[in-house]
């Protein structure tokens, strides 16, 4: 069971690394994901990964105050738009642009309702 743990900490660190140069995909749940994942598997793979100097402190501070820094917050909202308005572009259904404007709504309330380190 640990090697499904530690393939799926790999995979959402995977996607967490395309997500910090691509503004569609976002980083930090992949990252909390990635840290979950190797809690379950892998103490040494956890660590590394909760104590690296760039990939770390969003973990740490979602982990010790449910934070969320501002600069993500502006990353993640700025996703949301340009996602909206991809969609819009590519002409989709009013109704699934409803539906995407209305859960991206609430994903925007929920991460600007968060504190911010």
């Amino acid at each position: 069971m640990a090697y499904l743990w530690a393939m799926a900490g790999i995979a959402s660190l995977a996607l967490a690394l395309v997500g910090i140069v691509t503004p569609i995909l976002p980083t930090v749940p992949f990252l909390l994901l990635a840290a979950f994942c190797f809690s379950k598997s892998s103490p040494r793979l956890h660590h590394w990964l909760v104590t690296h100097p760039r990939l770390g402190p969003p973990i740490q501070d979602w982990q010790e105050r449910g934070a969320i820094s501002r600069r993500a917050k502006h990353y993640a909202t700025v996703s949301l738009v340009l996602v909206l308005g991809l969609s819009i572009w590519f002409g989709l259904p009013t109704w699934v642009l409803l539906l995407q404007a209305a859960i991206m709504g609430l994903v925007a309330l929920f991460i600007w309702t968060r504190p911010s380190v």
